[in-house]
């Protein structure tokens, strides 16, 4: 794997769009907590800093060790980076009289500055921070100022470390992608690599040398995540990987068939399995979400373990894990909490005697699918939207039975069907329909109604990590909910779903 760009989480909400701004340069970065520093720093080419939501004057406030770094490696510290090298290096953060957030403009740039290259004065920047840099760290140079924040921006003379105040990975920083770009090609020359074609080569080869003639289980889900992994493992090993295809009962209506007879089609080596009864028994009486994702977790685990007794020799289980989901798993003091478990991240248990391959573990979504189209996998498919791991049963409010389950395949089929009628399916990254634990009174004919109320759900996002509702037509959303309500016996009213993430998420649950 190359080794190019380390980025210390501090805990911003931001630093997984460092990330992905680093990425749509085609350079590979890695996340890693200020506190947990990989063995071998030299193996990276460059460091950055992310923000905080701590002040670097707060006594529990992270303290990174940069004897490794500082002056060693190119650095950027980002807001609370730039902060915090500050003050430990002989300059001084205070509370600001003026706080700073959201949009200002750069209203001096220091001439002949490479960080600043092609970047104008009154180019716009995103600032998020209260505190602010009185004096500089030592033989600092001041190198950017907006009208509120003199020292916006500086550099340390005679090492290649930089701090900015501002965000430049945010959209709002118009020219915040030519910073980075600056910093990271100009400056710190790391190679513009990272390409899908590059990361099929590379990947491919690390799967033969780690498998090499072994046997691999994959778990096929029907998303593009498991379908890219198993494309890729499939150049590598051939028949060597068993797919497994699980109907858990929670698929939407009739995928469990549909998409068994695609990936056959794709020359895949798969089994269905329908473990309808054993999730359902799982989930029996459970009504809290996090409950319910390890009570599927687990259950998945028990399937996979029966079906890995039956391969000969099996020693792998592969999983389409991707970066988001590692990076939401991981809680550490001071970067962000877990949002939530998923059911594909950390490992196995003791009983299960198979070693985890995880192909994409380090890519973000829409990189999936760019390798995805590097390996010619259609693009239907891979235009697919995302679908949880837990299923319909995370999108059924409280217990989950085979009633609720057989309305919300009903509801979800109508929804999903009436976007590719419209021709707004594309438009949309992923939807959904959520059944909720709610009866709503309602009248049909001339008799009264008790029934149950479904939420729809249509988000537009870039990789799941923010994302905005989408405005769907008023006319379409109507047909849609006369559909529904005439023809899905148990439901009486449909709501949709205005909410962006954040600060809501993009499941219920």
């Amino acid at each position: 794997m190359q080794k190019n760009v380390l980025i210390l989480d501090f805990g911003s909400q931001y630093t997984q769009l460092i990330a992905r701004r680093v990425r749509e340069l085609n350079i590979y970065c890695e996340i890693h907590p200020f506190n947990k520093l990989p063995d071998d720093i030299s193996l990276f080419k460059a460091v950055i800093l992310s923000g905080s939501p701590f002040s670097v004057r707060h006594p529990e406030a992270p303290k990174p060790d940069l004897s490794q770094i500082k002056g060693k490696l190119p650095l950027l510290g980002v807001c609370f980076g730039a902060q915090y090298m500050a003050q430990h290096f002989g300059g001084e953060v205070a509370g600001s009289n003026t706080r700073e957030f959201g949009r200002a403009n750069l209203s001096f740039i220091k001439d002949q500055e490479l960080l600043f290259d092609e970047v104008l004065e009154q180019s716009q920047v995103w600032m998020s921070h209260s505190d602010s840099i009185k004096s500089l760290p030592n033989n600092a140079v001041r190198i950017a100022s907006t009208n509120d924040v003199l020292n916006a921006a500086y550099r340390i003379e005679g090492e290649p470390t930089y701090g900015i105040q501002f965000h430049p990975e945010v959209y709002h920083s118009t020219d915040g992608k030519q910073i980075l770009e600056n910093f990271l090609v100009k400056i710190a020359e790391v190679p513009q690599s990272w390409t899908p074609s590059a990361f099929v080569d590379m990947t491919v080869d690390e799967l033969k040398t780690t498998v090499g003639n072994s046997k691999v289980i994959l778990g096929l889900s029907g998303g593009v995540d498991s379908t890219v992994a198993a494309t890729l493992l499939h150049q590598a090993i051939g028949k060597n990987l068993h797919c497994i295809f699980v109907n858990n009962g929670l698929l939407r209506k009739n995928e469990f068939e549909a998409v068994l007879h695609q990936y056959k089609d794709m020359g895949l080596n798969v089994k269905g399995v329908d473990a309808t009864d054993r999730f359902m028994s799982a989930l029996h009486g459970i009504t809290d979400p996090e409950q319910k994702r390890k009570a599927i977790g687990n259950a998945f685990i028990e399937v996979f373990d029966d079906e890995a007794s039956q391969v000969e020799d099996a020693t792998f289980l592969a999983q389409g894990t991707i970066y988001p989901d590692v990076i939401e798993s991981i809680s550490v003091n001071g970067p962000s909490a877990t949002i939530k478990s998923h059911h594909n991240v950390g490992g196995l248990p003791d009983f299960m005697k198979l070693k985890v391959v995880e192909p994409l573990r380090m890519l973000f979504k829409d990189e999936v699918r760019r390798v995805g189209a590097e390996l010619g996998i259609d693009s239907k498919l891979l235009g697919r939207h995302p679908f949880p791991g837990p299923g319909l049963a995370i999108r059924i409010l409280g217990e989950v039975n085979r009633e609720k389950v057989s309305i919300l395949q009903e509801v979800d089929a109508i929804f999903i069907d009436a976007l590719r009628e419209w021709e707004l399916y594309d438009r949309v990254w992923q939807a959904g329909a959520i059944l909720l634990p709610v009866d709503s009174v309602g009248v049909m004919g001339d008799e009264r109604t008790y029934e149950k109320v479904v939420a729809l759900r249509a988000v537009e996002s870039t990789d799941g990590m923010t994302a905005d509702w989408v405005d769907l037509p008023y006319k379409f959303l109507q047909k849609v909910s006369n559909t529904i309500i005439n023809r899905v016996k148990g439901v009486n009213r449909v709501v949709y779903d205005i909410s962006s993430k954040p600060p809501a998420t993009i499941e219920w649950e």
